[in-house]
């Protein structure tokens, strides 16, 4: 009897691990961009339609193990690739616990250095985990799935020398015919270099930089992107006052709707490479 009680149970485990893939199955038509609430930082776990997973930045805090556990299944302990931005204590330390709770066989980063214990730690996990690391720059592209890529914007050199908001990675997320454009903390100045390039940076959804910064998201910038939707990722009651007013009454004369993880909590898009839907 105590056999069969054991069988039944096994059966039972397996059920339920068949019932999670048909959920997923079910469920991962299409690509998930989730902005994360991290509080004041940045974190942005995209989803591909054939389930391949990456994070670009991780907050300040171990808060986003908290967040990604709500995206990701609980047997899932494996993310593709993480990308840091730039190394600024917000956007780096919550990777650290990533790094500590995830297997990851890719970091990605604009080779800009600074110094103190938290990037160290960063730095150091990523070698004792044997995590392959890849200098970001302009004109990569990094195929996610057949139809859906990561073209890196920013930075045009790798330079160590270079100040973190001057070296940041920039991206642009393609989808079919959808576009995400992923800014970090880009101010107004690197908004007006990566202009100087030319070609097209129109997109969808617009990350508003540097947590809605008065320094960041120019009226030229904001004409040139023309998204249908900006998203702003900042904390509730943060000390520096983000989003600013300035910012938000450009967006408003542009009529940009608006979604902000001090509001809303995590921000999940979806897209079908049609058209997009927040969840």
């Amino acid at each position: 009897m105590k056999n069969f009680k054991y069988y039944f149970l096994g059966v039972l485990f397996l059920g339920v691990i068949f019932v999670w893939y048909a959920v997923l199955a079910e469920t991962r038509h299409g690509l998930k961009v989730a902005f994360l609430d991290v509080g004041q930082g940045d974190a942005i776990f995209v989803e591909a339609p054939n389930g391949n997973q990456i994070l670009i930045d991780g907050g300040p805090n171990k808060s986003v193990l908290r967040e990604l556990s709500k995206q990701m299944p609980f047997y899932d302990r494996t993310i593709d690739a993480v990308i840091l931005t730039h190394p600024h204590l917000d956007h780096y330390a919550g990777l650290n616990e990533v790094l500590k709770k995830y297997k990851v066989s890719l970091e990605m980063d604009p080779g800009t250095k600074v110094k103190g214990a938290g990037f160290g730690e960063f730095e150091n996990l990523v070698k004792l985990k044997n995590i392959k690391n890849l200098y970001a720059k302009r004109e990569m592209k990094i195929s996610l799935d057949k139809d859906l890529r990561l073209d890196i914007l920013l930075p045009v050199i790798n330079d160590k020398n270079l100040s973190e908001h001057d070296g940041m990675l920039v991206s642009r997320l393609v989808y079919k015919n959808n576009s995400f454009l992923l800014t970090g903390d880009m101010e107004d100045n690197l908004e007006n270099f990566l202009l100087s390039f030319g070609g097209n940076i129109k997109s969808d959804v617009l990350k508003i930089g540097h947590h809605g910064s008065k320094t960041s998201t120019s009226e030229k910038f904001l004409g040139l992107v023309n998204p249908e939707l900006a998203v702003i990722s900042a904390g509730k009651n943060n000390k520096y006052d983000h989003p600013h007013q300035e910012v938000m009454n450009r967006l408003a004369k542009f009529e940009i709707p608006v979604l902000r993880t001090d509001e809303k909590g995590t921000i999940v898009l979806k897209s079908d490479g049609e058209k997009i839907v927040a969840k």
